[in-house]
């Protein structure tokens, strides 16, 4: 089964898909992860993300495909596809068998976020549900936690911007299908997870 989680910046995605990966043995997928293994094979991809330059439709199918073609089944795709043109280029590459909307409000994403905080070395997210046990401390490999740019709040507002122009549309695209579930991301994270996992076990 290949899945694809959509929702705002601030619904767990990342999260998510990564408690996901680990009950169910599947493969995480998500747009930073890509672009970074991807950079390490491409100076030119490893400039691009340096300096923040904004990745075409046409880069990301062609970094995403390639990882795709290596693993092709259990995937969990997280931040990706963005926009139409990206996904009706992944029905060409695989089949996606299920599609999550983790639904939140902007003003709880906005709250959230704020709230977010990252580690430098393995990029653990932590938040006000999961702090790090000790200040500016990861709990997985003890590198520095910090507030990503990205994460601060007009930056947060222009990327939900983003999202509801861009990414919202896709809910439409894929209906037709009868694929396409909610699930409520207000809730904690438990709560959430426990949620995913019954909604997974009873389509699978």
């Amino acid at each position: 089964m290949n899945i694809i989680l959509l929702g705002p910046q601030g619904s767990g995605k990342g999260t998510q898909a990564q408690l996901l990966k680990e009950k169910y043995g599947m493969i995480h997928l998500s747009t930073g992860d890509v672009l970074r293994d991807a950079a390490k094979q491409d100076e030119k991809i490893a400039k691009q993300l340096a300096t923040g330059i904004y990745f075409s439709d046409k880069q990301m199918i062609t970094i995403v495909k390639q990882r795709v073609s290596e693993e092709n089944n259990k995937l969990i795709f997280d931040g990706y596809p963005r926009t139409l043109t990206q996904a009706e280029a992944l029905d060409e590459i695989t089949q996606i068998d299920l599609v999550i909307e983790l639904t939140l409000s902007d003003e709880i994403a906005v709250k959230r976020l704020s709230g977010r905080r990252q580690c430098k070395n393995c990029r653990a997210i932590f938040g006000t549900e999961n702090p790090p046990r000790q200040p500016g401390i990861c709990n997985r490999c003890g590198g520095e936690v910090y507030q990503r740019d990205d994460d601060k709040p007009e930056a947060i507002k222009k990327r939900l911007e983003q999202y509801h122009d861009e990414t919202e549309p896709l809910v439409e695209y894929y209906k037709p299908r009868k694929i396409v579930h909610a699930v409520d991301a207000s809730k904690n994270i438990d709560e959430i997870f426990k949620n995913l996992c019954k909604l997974i076990e009873t389509i699978a």
